[in-house]
């Protein structure tokens, strides 16, 4: 549980893959609008960024290792935030470990701080019930194969691993990783909750995921959609670390109302969440040491 006058990492995730503009008309597209959504962030309280690479005209996910370097120096000279690149889907529409290991090239070329590395499969669903329908269905392939891939990328990069977790039987993936040496503690894990087809969003399941966590490690939670706001307020309480940003959630209230115009004000009420709670932001430097970072491997 948390006490007063505990720190916490506010990370905020800037864009996603899964939406567009026509969705919501803040999300970033080029390396420069990521760079001012980054800086707006830190700004705001964020100490880190978790950022997918896009085309800067259509907005399509990109792989381009050019387009992630021109996004960590578009990053990096408006503020000292830690970076933080996803590899979600970097095996999906591709055969063949060279195939997939072209893809990662931008990870251990470009090297982020920080990668997210997602630790199981899983059907991957967003139901609505106004259509009485999926909005989309599609199964998200996670292979210990694929997995070990990203991480040497990881390890050849410098970039410290963010754990991302669907579900509970994710989190004790990694202890085959441990002992093969793909990872090397302390763990940063992330519980990705609200997705359809993995755990549900409670504060109950929460704190049973939490529980699983070593005692070096760290951990956050992600809520996606309207769940956002009450997970961030459990894992507050709980001692945990939390993720904001247009990527999971647009919004400031849980009725989908008030759209954010950017990143900068969901950072905004996340840190306001956090010193209700008597909990202080750490800085970016507060949050490298707490994570790790650089010393990773």
């Amino acid at each position: 549980m948390a006490s007063l006058n505990d720190k916490v990492i506010v990370t905020c995730a800037l864009d996603g893959v899964l939406t567009k503009r026509e969705q919501c008309p803040y999300i970033p597209y080029s390396p420069v609008e990521l760079g001012e959504e980054a800086r707006r962030a830190y700004e705001a309280g964020a100490a880190v960024v978790h950022i997918h690479a896009r085309d800067p005209e259509t907005g399509d996910q990109s792989w381009s290792k050019d387009i992630y370097r021109q996004i960590r120096d578009e990053v990096k000279k408006r503020s000292p935030i830690i970076v933080n690149f996803s590899t979600g889907g970097f095996n999906m529409g591709v055969e063949g470990d060279d195939e997939k290991r072209s893809r990662l090239e931008y990870v251990h070329e470009v090297g982020p701080e920080m990668a997210a590395l997602n630790m199981g499969s899983m059907n991957y669903a967003k139901y609505s019930e106004k259509r009485k329908g999926f909005v989309f269905d599609f199964v998200f392939p996670n292979p210990f194969s694929d997995i070990l891939l990203a991480a040497e990328a990881m390890k050849r990069g410098g970039s410290k691993p963010e754990l991302e977790c669907f579900d509970v039987g994710h989190i004790h993936n990694a202890q085959p990783l441990l002992a093969m040496g793909a990872l090397k503690p302390p763990l940063q894990y992330s519980f990705v909750m609200g997705v359809l087809g993995g755990v549900a969003p409670t504060a109950e399941n929460l704190a049973h995921m939490a529980r699983q966590v070593g005692p070096t490690d760290t951990w956050e939670v992600i809520g996606i959609s309207r769940v956002q706001w009450p997970l961030v307020m459990a894992a507050l309480v709980l001692g945990g670390n939390i993720r904001v940003g247009l990527e999971d959630n647009f919004y400031l209230d849980t009725h989908g109302k008030e759209m954010a115009k950017g990143n900068g004000p969901l950072v905004e009420k996340a840190v306001r969440m956090a010193r209700d709670a008597g909990r202080e932001p750490m800085t970016p430097d507060e949050a490298r040491r707490a994570l790790s970072i650089p010393q990773v491997w």
